[in-house]
């Protein structure tokens, strides 16, 4: 082997890449006149480079040649079978030759090399609908949408073909959404009387109408504990007793209210310094504001003397008890026109309750996929460790009782290990509360 004949191609190739690449760099800024001597050039020192082949075939499918493009196009994608440019060209040459299957071919070969090409995503899509294939387009169209980052305003080139890929996904959508209905109509009429929210909930996600919300606790997550958004009364019957206690709890409220803000401390209250941006509205403010009960474990004794009947409602609650972080019991006050952002509470080994109080209309919650609306006198029960947020946009405030909960899936030694290792974790970072509950 000739090594000096092997290093001066080296040399040439490298040579013709860069002249190629500075063009298209050119063009990309704008400046078409300063590509094309640098085009020339290349063509000059090696008109059969597959890069330059590529770039002369363009050109031609540009002017209309697509039998002289597409003979260019196969020589260079054979010389370098890699490039992701020469293959989404020699797509669009076939294309317009109409061997649509061979273009999606092309197309396949190029997206085993990057999966992640949005414009091979959307043109395979559309050669799909070309070949009647109009659910294996929304397959390809979705693939392509699940790419494109959240809030990006595309290049007005690329708008429409986005827009037509959500139209198709959609109408897949529907069309599936049917089918499916159809299908399973016999058995939901069998089973009419059964509680079917669960598989109602798996069939919106098969059908992708409904995302899968996890458990992301921001200080301990405990294994192997179901990820349930809003949780059945039934398997709490000591909310029985709060319920019955609503008309009294709301007077002692009223009482409390009857002060003015006052009364009330800021739910959410962290020093300056630290990287909360999303609780910078309600940072130290009233909007959002508190009367405690118990708060992360430490007693408010003047309080709890002035709602007895609140406390004795919450007489048989098998409250979260972790030193220094459990139990939480107060009201929260969300003033008019507020919204609490999406957020996740700290563990996922307690629940929390809402008793709702005062409830103006506007008013909603939202866990996971899943919105509320809170009725005055009902208390449930959901799990904080999943995404959830809060509004009011009413004119006036919004209360709620909010308690936290042993989760019902630990047993006792769990529990008592649990309050342990909160403890001992403290301990080390010379803390009393690990898991502040926002």
């Amino acid at each position: 082997m000739d090594v000096a004949l092997v290093e001066k191609r080296s040399t040439a190739d490298q040579r013709i890449r860069a002249l190629i690449g500075a063009a298209r760099e050119a063009r990309e800024r704008g400046r078409p006149q300063d590509a094309v001597p640098l085009l020339r050039q290349a063509e000059m020192e090696a008109p059969r480079h597959p890069l330059v082949l590529n770039e002369t075939a363009a050109r031609m499918l540009g002017a209309g040649n697509e039998a002289g493009a597409l003979a260019l196009l196969e020589q260079a994608a054979e010389a370098e079978p890699g490039s992701t440019d020469i293959l989404f060209n020699l797509a669009a040459a076939l294309k317009r030759q109409d061997r649509i299957d061979e273009a999606v071919d092309a197309l396949e070969r190029l997206l085993v090399i990057d999966q992640r090409n949005l414009p091979a995503l959307l043109e395979k899509a559309a050669l799909e609908e070309m070949q009647c294939k109009p659910r294996a387009a929304a397959m390809s169209y979705r693939n392509a949408l699940q790419i494109v980052p959240p809030g990006l305003k595309p290049p007005p080139a690329l708008a429409p073909l986005l827009a037509r890929a959500q139209q198709a996904v959609d109408e897949n959508g529907r069309a599936l959404e049917a089918f499916v209905a159809d299908g399973l109509a016999h058995l939901r009429a069998r089973y009419k009387d059964e509680k079917l929210s669960r598989f109602d909930q798996c069939v919106d996600t098969m059908l992708q109408k409904r995302r899968v919300w996890r458990q992301q606790p921001t200080f301990m997550f405990f294994p192997e504990l179901p990820a349930i958004e809003f949780y059945e009364r039934a398997r709490f019957p000591f909310l029985d007793a709060v319920d019955a206690a609503f008309a009294d709890i709301r007077s002692e409220l009223l009482a409390v209210l009857a002060e003015g803000d006052a009364a009330l401390d800021p739910y959410v209250a962290f020093p300056g310094g630290m990287p909360m941006e999303q609780w910078r509205e309600l940072n130290n403010s009233r909007r959002w504001g508190v009367y405690s009960l118990w708060r992360e474990g430490q007693a408010y004794p003047e309080h709890i003397a002035r709602c007895p009947k609140t406390v004795k409602a919450l007489a048989d609650v098998p409250r979260w008890d972790v030193p220094g972080n459990g139990p939480t019991a107060l009201f929260s006050i969300l003033d008019a026109r507020t919204r609490i952002p999406a957020h996740t509470g700290p563990v996922n080994t307690r629940l929390v309750v809402h008793l709702p109080l005062i409830v103006p209309p506007g008013c909603g919650f939202r866990v996971g996929g899943q919105m509320r609306e809170w009725v005055p006198g009902k208390a449930f029960v959901f799990d904080d460790s999943i995404n959830h947020e809060a509004w009011n946009d009413s004119d006036l405030p919004r209360a709620v009782l909010i308690f936290d909960i042993w989760s019902p899936y630990l047993s006792e030694a769990e529990r008592e290990l649990t309050r342990a290792l909160t403890t001992r974790i403290g301990e080390w970072y010379g803390t009393t509360s690990n898991s502040k509950r926002i």
